[in-house]
């Protein structure tokens, strides 16, 4: 699933280094998203390849928290779920029947769901920064700054102060979109969605 992988799984991918972030967009950012300290909303993403062809096509919903607390859950007929305790990432494949678990990576540039749910306070450290707005809409280009990468760059849109879009490219030009509807902030989300229980005669694999 195009989605939780480049939400969770590290890639080698060569980074293009940008100008330094200037210090009011890094605020700018890290404010509006430390404001919402859990998120719930349905998604919609779509992937394209570096000519524009669409690959993919899939909905679902997702909450988060923080710190590093997060629930993506892709609906059927690719369905997937990808469930962090703020510890470890839990994925699972239901048609597979398998359930991937792994240590939780700290490292914004291989986690692209904690810029959302995690520590963003150094954000300057892991990517540079530019910005634009236009009416209620507040756009930024992060830029990660080492090689080690999952992404080459990662948009992240604002409208009215709440998240509403983000897009990842990755070093062939794929595109990922995912667009946020119905979004919730700082509403109480039960502890239970951020547990996997594995299911009974699942294949386990820990990495």
């Amino acid at each position: 699933m195009r989605l939780i992988r480049m939400l969770l799984l590290p890639v080698l991918a060569v980074t293009t280094l940008s100008a330094h972030a200037d210090p009011k967009d890094v605020a700018r950012l890290t404010q509006l998203l430390e404001k919402s300290q859990t998120l719930s909303a349905r998604f919609s993403q779509l992937t394209l390849d570096g000519s524009g062809t669409q690959l993919q096509e899939t909905a679902g919903e997702m909450s988060l928290q923080r710190p590093g607390l997060f629930y993506w859950h892709t609906d059927a007929p690719q369905e997937q779920l990808m469930v962090s305790d703020g510890q470890k990432v839990s994925l699972w494949d239901p048609d597979l029947e398998q359930v991937t678990i792994k240590k939780l990576d700290q490292r914004l540039t291989q986690t692209p769901a904690l810029l959302l749910s995690g520590d963003v306070s150094k954000i300057s450290e892991s990517f540079d920064i530019t910005s634009k707005e236009a009416g209620g809409v507040m756009d930024f280009v992060l830029k990660p700054k080492t090689r080690d990468t999952l992404f080459d760059s990662l948009r992240l849109s604002f409208r009215n102060g709440m998240i509403n879009d983000m897009q990842l490219i990755d070093s062939v030009g794929q595109r990922t979109n995912i667009l946020f509807t119905g979004v919730k902030a700082n509403e109480s989300i039960p502890a239970s969605r951020f547990k996997f229980d594995i299911p009974k005669g699942a294949d386990v694999i820990q990495e």
